[in-house]
């Protein structure tokens, strides 16, 4: 019999899957002409989902002892860590639905089955982000992966779409089976797969047996494939570029803050004990990662290969705040995701917003004149660029401050003076995108932005860059809530 506290922890994922079966029913029933409405149930399915994790009680209630609450055995856990991250996914994904609703009805590939398949990678984030065991870890990013790789090729008769689906889904298969690998090591050498015995075993002082530090090795660079952090990134510019924009857009929120949320139960949980073997192998990526993503954009011309560059760097001083640790540092990471992913969407709202005679194009040379000839899109582009560059007193700029006084705090000022050194080096290419479109003379006319979904993302995340400097209490008090239960 399943118990009441059973459906309790699983329901904000029992009630999407279940919307999510209604609108695969009503995409097979009805065919590519009701895909704006399985669009709807789709984002019904997000709201719902939202409003089931916080239905009972109130935010500030939320750690007075309720939780950690288990299902299934310890293989599912839903604590606030899981429902503040749960959430960000749901606006993300719902906000990738968004600028998809009109893109791919002017493309001629509308299909109904789109917004089916970002619930079910939805889906799999959460559970990936409640994952309390190795084996429902891996469902969750199984469920996940197997839609990014149909998503990332979704345009079919697209030479560049498919070229993205093929590299993702040979890389993204070559990473699973080193997570698999890594997992059989950790178990064969620990006897369990589960995340608070194997706290334990790395509290007790008990002698770590290598192979368990071997496996966890993998594991992490498995987990690094997925967020496209240095030298796991080869996949990044080249699926960015290829796949349709509001799948890049998709793949640039929800599936990186799954993978980081991830990241960080695994290694400030089970693996806190054992930082000295991995916390090397992840100070490499981060540095490596900011420094690349840096450098490299420099000389990027396409738009959505600089700013999977840009996604390249931003894995860095996401992992600063991993190193950090401690309360501070999950509360800057909290803080600085919240505001890149609502950034990057709004960029990705602009790159669909360039069209020339219903054609897209997405050179920076496009952008050439754009605030004479459409003021408000250039003017949308310029905040979100300037936020991103961490120019203050926009969004962006408080970001990084946490981010890099979190460093500061635990020790690790080299670590904070690089990642200021690589934003110095990316403010060049955020800031040549506003040049660009206020100093250069047009070369051709943009159509003018129709799409309701795509204005609704770019405003509000515009707005949100600018207001959070007058309002930052609810997300900074928030996040410093979840930090403190979860550490």
């Amino acid at each position: 019999m399943i118990s009441a506290s059973f459906l309790y922890v699983v329901r904000p994922e029992l009630v999407l899957a279940l919307m999510g079966l209604f609108a695969f029913l009503v995409a097979i029933v009805g065919g590519n002409r009701v895909a704006r409405s399985v669009g709807f149930i789709v984002l019904a399915g997000f709201f719902f989902a939202t409003i089931t994790m916080f239905s009972s009680s109130r935010l500030e209630g939320l750690l007075n002892g309720v939780f950690p609450m288990q299902a299934f055995g310890g293989l599912f856990v839903d604590d606030a860590f899981a429902r503040l991250s749960k959430v960000i996914v749901l606006v993300a994904s719902a906000c990738s639905i968004l600028l998809s609703w009109h893109y791919f009805e002017k493309e001629g590939s509308s299909r109904s089955e789109y917004p089916v398949l970002v619930l079910f990678a939805t889906l799999g984030m959460m559970a990936m982000i409640s994952a309390g065991d190795f084996l429902s870890l891996y469902l969750g990013l199984e469920l996940q992966s197997l839609s990014l790789y149909i998503l990332a090729a979704f345009k079919r008769d697209d030479a560049r779409s498919s070229e993205a689906g093929l590299k993702y889904f040979i890389l993204g298969a070559l990473s699973s089976g080193v997570l698999l690998y890594g997992v059989s090591l950790i178990y064969g050498f620990s006897g369990t797969t589960n995340f608070d015995v194997l706290a334990n075993l790395f509290q007790s002082g008990s002698t770590v047996h290598p192979g368990v530090v071997v496996g966890l090795v993998f594991v992490c660079a498995a987990v690094a494939f997925k967020l496209s952090g240095v030298p796991f990134h080869m996949w990044a510019p080249d699926v960015y570029e290829g796949a349709p924009t509001p799948v890049t857009a998709f793949f640039a929120s929800a599936p990186k803050l799954a993978a980081l949320a991830l990241l960080v139960r695994l290694l400030l949980g089970p693996f806190a004990g054992a930082s000295v073997y991995w916390h090397q192998a992840v100070l490499f990526i981060a540095v490596a990662s900011m420094l690349w993503g840096a450098f490299a954009g420099l000389v990027q011309f396409n738009l959505k290969r600089l700013l999977a560059y840009s996604a390249i760097a931003n894995v860095g001083f996401l992992l600063v705040g991993v190193l950090a640790g401690g309360i501070d540092g999950v509360q800057a990471l909290f803080i600085y995701f919240s505001i890149y992913a609502l950034n990057i969407l709004g960029a990705f709202a602009v790159v669909l917003c360039l069209r020339r005679k219903g054609k897209e194009v997405e050179s920076l040379s496009d952008l050439a004149g754009l605030s004479r000839t459409n003021p408000l899109l250039a003017l949308g582009m310029a905040v979100l660029m300037f936020s991103l560059a961490g120019i203050p007193p926009l969004a962006g700029f408080f970001g990084k401050y946490f981010i890099f006084l979190a460093a500061v705090h635990h020790g690790l000022v080299f670590l904070a003076v690089i990642g200021m050194l690589s934003s110095v080096v990316s403010a060049y290419y955020y800031l040549r995108i506003v040049k660009i479109m206020y100093f250069d003379e047009p070369l051709i006319r943009i159509d003018p932005m129709t799409d309701w979904g795509v204005r609704l993302v770019l405003g509000g995340a515009a707005l949100v860059m600018v207001a959070f400097a007058f309002m930052p209490a609810p997300l900074v008090d928030y996040t410093l809530k979840v930090a403190h239960e979860f550490v």
